[in-house]
């Protein structure tokens, strides 16, 4: 394909077709392609299965990339969720009578075509699709090449709903994964409303730096948890080995133990057990390594500069003592990406400093940073974390996928 251009046309105006469905058409709608999930779910494993078979399987990726009975079961839920929560669009945001009796009323109207960047996630083609068209949006999907068959599948089940509603099949479009065409979609101002990248770090600079289309970042995730000296230590330790062994490839994963120094004998051979039956590689800085090599760690190797600020999305963390609440946190200022970080400590105040003072997405005290998720937070599903400001930030779903529009009704008023 030459150009993605007239696809991205057809989309934009397919957007009007599903800004023009009432909400129980749009609940409707949503339901039908959660039940074609599982009617094809045959035909769409088989086809993930192809897709499996090209990835290595050591590669930490592969885990986000493979579908299953299971998890095809979970997404079909987590869309009849998504048609279960309010409709975000034409919401009355705001309204009120002007002294020159214009009335006025601000409200909530779709973005219009969103565009989403992903990787080899073919979940993100389902969870998209379905906040998409819930909060009366179209969308542009572009996948990554090593989900191209389990895209394909799903996307068909998707237009054969839409097919049923008689609504173009432009209104989720599954664009070529040709890296040569990436550039139309960045800066197709015309016709797309708001890219949103969703991946490695690398592709979403990439986005940032050649994207002329309004972007809203989902960033990758450096997270930390902290081990306060006052902390209940099984409680930590449970915590802590849920947050890296519970599932590695995904952003709300640990990448980094800070522990203070004055428990850190005590405390880091409790993890042991635990990170040997998962095989984690640990990578210790200067004062843990002497402390877990006593302990006969097998994975352990002398942690490097970089190894901290590192998005492992892998059966490794790094570890560093630190001596305190500030050296904790100034290192989080170092080093974290802003996406969510953990605290666990029974000291109360010493909480609630960590949760004022940490600039993230997401702050935990005494809980395990894998549940920065839109369906853990009740939100039905998510197009992803986002780490920025504006907009949108940490799991950016339905409510988020709106703008704004101000209504003036006047009976002949002039202004000079």
């Amino acid at each position: 394909m030459e150009s993605i251009l007239p696809l991205l046309e057809q989309t934009h105006l397919a957007a009007s077709a599903v800004r023009a469905l009432t909400d129980t058409q749009k609940q409707a709608l949503l339901l039908r392609i959660a039940d074609l999930v599982l009617e094809n779910q045959a035909i769409i494993l088989a086809e993930n299965q192809k897709d499996a078979e090209k990835m290595a399987e050591n590669d930490p990726k592969k885990d986000r990339l493979l579908l299953h009975e299971k998890r095809l079961i979970d997404l079909a839920q987590s869309i009849r969720e998504v048609a279960a929560l309010p409709d975000p669009s034409g919401e009355i945001l705001l309204e009120r009578t002007l002294p020159n009796g214009i009335h006025l009323r601000k409200i909530a109207v779709p973005l219009g075509v969103v565009g989403i960047i992903y990787e080899s996630r073919p979940n993100v083609t389902l969870d998209v699709s379905a906040l998409c068209l819930r909060s009366g949006n179209a969308v542009a999907l572009r996948g990554g090449s090593e989900a191209i068959h389990s895209n394909l599948a799903l996307v068909a089940v998707i237009h054969q709903a839409l097919d049923e509603w008689a609504i173009p099949r432009a209104a989720v479009t599954l664009l070529p994964t040709d890296r040569a065409l990436m550039h139309e979609l960045l800066t197709a101002t015309r016709y797309v409303d708001i890219i949103i990248p969703r991946g490695s770090d690398a592709l979403i600079q990439f986005v940032r730096k050649n994207a002329t289309v309004p972007t809203i970042e989902t960033g990758a995730g450096v997270c930390h948890t902290y081990v306060h000296r006052a902390a209940d230590l099984d409680k930590a330790q449970a915590i802590v080995v849920n947050a890296k062994v519970s599932r590695p490839s995904v952003c709300n994963s640990l990448d980094t133990v800070l522990v203070d120094r004055e428990i850190a004998e005590q405390f880091l051979p409790m993890l042991q057990a635990d990170f040997d039956k998962w095989q984690v590689t640990v990578l210790a800085d200067e004062t843990a390594f002497p402390i877990l090599e006593k302990a006969g760690w097998k994975r352990l190797q002398m942690a490097q500069t970089e190894d901290f600020g590192r998005e492992f999305l892998d059966y490794k963390c790094s570890i560093k003592v630190v001596e305190n609440l500030d050296a904790a946190l100034e290192h989080i200022r170092q080093y974290s990406s802003r996406h969510s970080e953990a605290i666990i400590s029974e000291d109360a105040a010493v909480c609630q400093q960590f949760i004022e003072r940490v600039d993230a997405a997401v702050v935990y005290a005494n809980a395990s940073t894998r549940f920065t998720d839109g369906g853990e937070f009740g939100l039905g599903a998510e197009i992803g974390i986002s780490t920025q400001k504006l907009h949108a930030r940490g799991p950016f779903a339905l409510e988020k996928l709106v703008t704004e529009k101000w209504i003036a009704v006047g009976d002949g008023q002039v202004r000079w």
